[in-house]
């Protein structure tokens, strides 16, 4: 174990990742609703959050301080995807999922989230 913990943490600028291999990764995937003031992104942010653990995937759950500080917490203790519920989530029903290691961003439909995790 330590042999991977040391392999997979790096330092990258002002960022620290643990980029844990998937499969070792304590949580598949963070999902954040971007404001938590705001009831319907909450309510389809813990609805998304609900549905996840349902199917069996291990997932957490995060909306304290800004989206910046949530990436880069979850970033540190090597969750591989973020899925962020938005404003645009309310109109089409697409979530944006962030990629721990590369950083990019992709907009999927909400119904295809859980494959896209499973299968990445």
């Amino acid at each position: 174990m330590l042999a991977v913990l040391t392999n997979s943490y790096v330092e990258e600028g002002d960022r620290n990742v643990l980029k844990l291999p998937v499969t070792l990764a304590p949580y598949r995937a963070a999902v954040f609703p971007l404001v938590r003031n705001k009831e319907e992104i909450v309510g389809k942010a813990r609805e998304i959050y609900d549905s996840l653990i349902a199917r069996g995937l291990s997932v957490s759950w995060d909306d304290r301080g800004n989206i910046g500080k949530r990436y880069y917490s979850q970033d540190e203790i090597g969750t591989p995807f973020c899925v962020t519920i938005d404003y645009q989530t309310l109109e089409d029903d697409t979530v944006t999922v962030r990629d721990r290691d590369s950083m990019e961003q992709v907009r999927i439909a909400v119904d295809d989230v859980y494959n896209y995790l499973v299968h990445q």
